[in-house]
């Protein structure tokens, strides 16, 4: 380590203290971009084709949670900050596309655009499948390499000056060091057998929605059919017959033909079963109750009411807070102090679990008024309306 970096890192009160890090979990995100005949355990960019754009139900859960932490309502001291974090880059809402990375992928990746002053004046989320980190000799980041089409384009973690680049927040993941455990990778098998019944549906669709039959033919003590004759069958079958637009249509048999239609097995019935445990497996691989999904059999929920209480506190609001802290950490440098956090108060779905807290503290008459204000998370100092000490 030069003397420079010796001094820097004693200014920042690191030193050489801390451990080393030696993954033994390879993240898929790691190899990425490798080249050669090994493959990556896991497909990103196949998996987000098969579930996002191609299945309804995922692609709908993951729309409610990103576009529900984009809209949460974002409070904070400083209004440069809020104008920050809430503004849009290049099209896109930092904090929906930040959740919908967190949430397929596991990891956010925001870059800090400066001015010429070195005051950040954008937010902008890479894609996350593009980035990789760059450990150094004793295994924490040290850069990160974005790589698109062949170019390579490498991104220090702090710039000549010792101010951060880039913002990396990322899900837990109990063996991985660097990267984080999206949900698209445990949601990937439900994935694939939603899909699998919905093609098989189409199929069965396209087939005069009926299960298929046998043509048999009775040569009796004759020979059997001609290849010519059985070729013909078999075209007429398929044209004159098959597909959706010939559902109904009487079949026309000559003399020693016979129709014997089969019935659907109970596996074939169990299809629709297995498609809707498929689809529940979703919901709950991306955090979203099965009712807001209108997916029958959920009594786990008496109303629409519960399930959005639940959707928020138990997914919007956790990865609400881990964005918004991510976000406070990394802008530290140039809004110390300042805090990100979801204004509770303007949450509709929550509006009955604060007025319950509000009675409550209303009612403690053995708390003072700024007791009662730092326990509603609200500033000292100005009078409290309807809280009496």
């Amino acid at each position: 380590m030069s003397l420079l970096s010796n001094i820097a890192s004693a200014f920042k009160g690191g030193g050489d203290n801390r451990v080393p890090l030696a993954r033994g979990f390879i993240s898929p995100w790691a190899t990425a971009f490798d080249g050669g005949s090994a493959r990556a355990p896991f497909d990103y960019g196949n998996a987000v084709q098969r579930s996002f754009i191609e299945n309804p139900v995922a692609q709908r859960a993951a729309r409610i949670v990103a576009e529900g932490v984009g809209s949460a309502p974002v409070s904070t001291s400083d209004p440069k900050l809020h104008d920050l974090v809430s503004h849009s880059s290049a099209g896109q809402s930092l904090l929906e596309t930040l959740a919908l990375h967190l949430l397929l992928h596991g990891n956010g990746y925001i870059q800090i655009m400066k001015d010429a002053a070195g005051q950040p004046v954008e937010l902008f989320a890479l894609r996350p499948e593009r980035v990789s980190v760059v450990a150094g000799d004793d295994g924490w980041p040290t850069a990160y390499s974005y790589r698109l089409s062949g170019r390579t384009l490498t991104i220090p973690l702090e710039d000549e000056n010792g101010w951060p680049n880039l913002i990396h927040i990322k899900s837990l993941h109990p063996t991985d060091d660097h990267y984080g455990a999206g949900s698209l990778a445990s949601a990937e098998q439900a994935v694939a057998i939603h899909n699998a019944a919905s093609d098989w549906n189409r199929a069965l669709l396209e087939n005069a929605a009926r299960p298929s039959g046998a043509l048999v033919y009775d040569a009796g003590e004759g020979s059997g059919l001609t290849t010519e004759q059985f070729d013909r069958l078999k075209a007429e079958l398929r044209t004159a017959y098959s597909g959706q637009n010939n559902a109904g249509r009487p079949l026309l048999l000559e003399g020693g033909l016979d129709w014997k239609a089969m019935s659907m097995s109970p596996a074939d019935m169990d299809f629709a079963t297995l498609k809707s445990a498929a689809a529940r497996d979703i919901a709950l691989a991306l955090g979203v109750p099965p009712m807001l999904l209108g997916l029958p059999g959920d009594n786990t929920y008496a109303n629409y009411k519960e399930a959005n209480r639940a959707l928020w506190r138990l997914t919007l609001l956790p990865l609400s807070r881990k964005i918004l802290a991510g976000l406070q950490q990394g802008l530290m440098p140039w809004f110390d102090g300042a805090t990100l956090a979801v204004d509770l108060d303007q949450v509709a779905a929550l509006s009955e679990d604060r007025e319950r807290l509000w009675s409550q503290v209303s009612g403690a008459d053995f708390l003072s008024t700024e007791e009662k204000r730092a326990m509603l998370g609200l500033p000292a100092g100005s009078i409290l309306e309807g809280v009496s000490q």
